[in-house]
Parts: structure tokens; C-alpha cells; sequence
């Protein structure tokens, strides 16, 4: 008997001891998390907890996937330039997608093939979007997310608070110092105006691995002007899948910051997916790092042509047959685009 109330004082003793860890902890953890104590309580402090543990796991996956064996990639990359390039791709007869046709739908969807071996990558996941944070240029390789009607609900106001990253640390994780004075905008990948559905997915949308240096005309621009299609395309559809990130060029690229060193991109991509009725369509759009007003026909490619320029490799989870008719299609009308003359 006694041996049992020992047994069961020590176990008070060691849940007040608990609860007061939990006590001391709850603050600094939810504050360094991004959670909002007063809105959502410590159950969003466990699920963020849960995400975080979740983001490391699949960046060590990732890793793993990234170490290909050379012959496989060769493999893989030979069929890959041959798929992607121009001349076939317009050649290429369009296949008949059948109705049966089971499609993939969320991150399965959404994620670009890994990285070539020798790219950078580390996969970061958000409300509103996934990233491939690339380490070496403090970019993303690319932001994918999807973007429907229920996200289109603006609840929250924009917030203009640009944050590092809290899942870097300090000495890989840009801040918004590193832009001062530099003479290019903190251009949005997965754009603010995408993520006004909730509070998290709005901070998060400015932590600064969805941000690259971006033309000021380009950013207020063609840039905007194509965020703002894309949302008029996801109101009228039944949804749609972006991917976008920055382009670099074969030459010396040029380098902003005063803490790191952050490379600025010569262009930039976006592709667009989607699978609604009566059958699936895609588009590709690439924007020079320039000043520059024009319609935004005069930036349209088919994914293919994206993929050759980019390297990667978008919506590898379609079906084979889906995926050759779509990727090779360059039409800007299908998009309710209207092609300007001498295109």
C-alpha cells in the first residue's frame, strides 16, 4: 500500500511539473511557430507542430530521391528532351483523353518532379502553397498551389509584413534588409491576393522563400495582370493548378543583399492546369525580368516549351495520355485570350 502511494505522488509531482513546462513553453512556441494564441488556441499550435515535424520528414525524403542513380537520370532526361522539344511538340497529334480516366488531385498533382542531382532542394509546405527552397540561389525553384472558388472568399486584409523564414535559420534565411535600396520589388511567387481565405495563409505568403527580385514595371504589371487572370480562370472553372519560380539564364547572374547573397532570376515561369469539363488544358507563360506592357498573348508557350527552358518537370503524375496532349498545346484562345497581331 504505501509502495502505491509513493508510486502515485510521483506521478502528480511529475504532471505539475509538466503542465508547468507546457505553461513557461506555450508563448515562445506559438510565437515562433506563427500562431495566434488569441484566434486559435493551442490546438493550432499542435497542428503546426505536426506540420513542422511532417516538412522534415519529407525534406529528408526528398534527399534520398534527389540521389539518382546517373544511368536512371540520363535515362530520364534523354526521353525528357525529346518529349519538350518545340518542333515535336507542335507536331505531335493530340490524344484522345478518355472520360474514365482517373485523375490525381491535391500535392500529388500539384508537385513538380524532383530537382536534376546537383539542384538544391528542400520542400517547404504552407497553408496556401508548397515551395522547393533552393539554398544555393535563397529562392524558390519553384511555388505550386492550387487556387479554387472557396479560396477566392477574402477574409482577411492584405498585410504587406514580410517575414523570413521560420523554417531556415538565421544565416540561410533572407530577410526583408536584403532588398533595401537594391532597386528591384519583393516580387510574390504564390501571390497575397491567392491566400486572403485565412490569416495563416496570408502571413505565410510573405515569408520570404516565396519571394524573388522582380522588375518594379514587371511586379505591378504584365506580372499582375496575369495573377488577376488566373483568379478570373479559377472563378470560372472548377479550379486550377500554378506552378511559378524564377528563370535563370546560361551566363553570370547578378546579386542583391547585404546579409545574403540572393540571386536575381532573368525571367520567370508559370503553368497553369486545369481539369475541368469537357477536357483537360493547360498553358505556359514565360516573362523576361524587364520593364515591358503587353498582352499577355506575347508571353504564352506550351508547358513543354516551359519545361525545356526551366528544366523541370510539371504535373508528372497525369496520365501519360493527358499529360502529351496538354503539355503540347499552345493555345492562348482556349484561355479566352485574344492572340495579338503579328504573334
Amino acid at each position: 500500500m504505501a509502495k502505491r502511494s509513493k508510486n502515485k505522488a510521483s506521478g502528480v509531482i511529475w504532471l505539475v511539473a509538466l503542465l508547468c513546462i507546457v505553461c513557461l513553453l506555450y508563448e515562445p512556441l506559438a510565437r515562433r511557430m506563427g500562431v495566434d494564441t488569441e484566434k486559435e488556441g493551442i490546438t493550432a499550435l499542435l497542428d503546426k507542430l505536426s506540420e513542422r515535424a511532417a516538412q522534415r520528414t519529407d525534406s529528408l525524403l526528398t534527399d534520398t530521391l534527389a540521389v539518382q542513380p546517373a544511368a536512371e537520370e540520363g535515362r530520364a532526361e534523354a526521353a525528357k528532351t525529346s518529349a519538350v522539344t518545340p518542333s515535336a511538340s507542335r507536331k505531335a497529334p493530340a490524344a484522345k483523353v478518355s472520360s474514365t480516366t482517373k485523375m490525381p488531385t491535391g500535392e500529388a498533382l500539384l508537385r513538380p518532379a524532383p530537382m536534376k542531382k546537383g539542384t538544391p532542394e528542400r520542400i517547404l509546405r504552407r497553408r496556401g502553397y508548397i515551395t522547393s527552397y533552393n539554398s544555393y540561389t535563397k529562392l524558390p525553384n519553384w511555388v505550386a498551389w492550387e487556387l479554387n472558388r472557396e479560396k477566392l472568399v477574402e477574409r482577411e486584409s492584405r498585410t504587406d509584413k514580410f517575414l523570413p523564414d521560420p523554417d531556415l535559420p538565421p544565416a540561410e534565411a533572407v530577410t526583408t534588409d536584403d532588398y533595401k535600396r537594391s532597386g528591384w520589388d519583393r516580387g510574390h511567387m504564390c501571390p497575397a491576393g491567392d491566400n486572403r481565405w485565412h490569416w495563416r495563409a496570408m502571413q505565410e505568403s510573405f515569408y520570404m522563400t516565396n519571394i524573388c527580385p522582380q522588375n518594379h514595371n514587371l511586379n505591378r504589371g504584365d506580372w499582375k495582370e496575369l495573377e488577376e487572370a488566373c483568379r478570373a480562370w479559377a472563378q470560372c472553372e472548377e479550379g486550377i493548378y500554378i506552378v511559378c519560380g524564377p528563370v535563370f539564364y546560361n551566363q553570370k547572374h547578378r546579386t542583391i543583399g547585404r546579409d545574403h547573397v540572393v540571386t536575381v532570376p532573368e525571367a520567370f515561369f508559370k503553368v497553369v492546369l486545369c481539369l475541368g469539363q469537357p477536357r483537360p488544358k493547360a498553358i505556359g507563360f514565360i516573362f523576361k525580368n524587364t520593364s515591358g506592357n503587353h498582352p499577355l498573348d506575347k508571353y504564352v508557350n506550351s508547358v513543354d516549351e516551359v519545361e525545356r527552358i526551366t528544366g523541370i518537370d510539371f504535373f508528372p503524375a497525369l496520365p501519360d495520355e493527358v499529360e502529351r496532349e496538354v503539355e503540347a498545346r499552345r493555345d492562348p484562345a482556349q484561355w479566352g485570350l485574344a492572340v495579338s497581331k503579328g504573334r
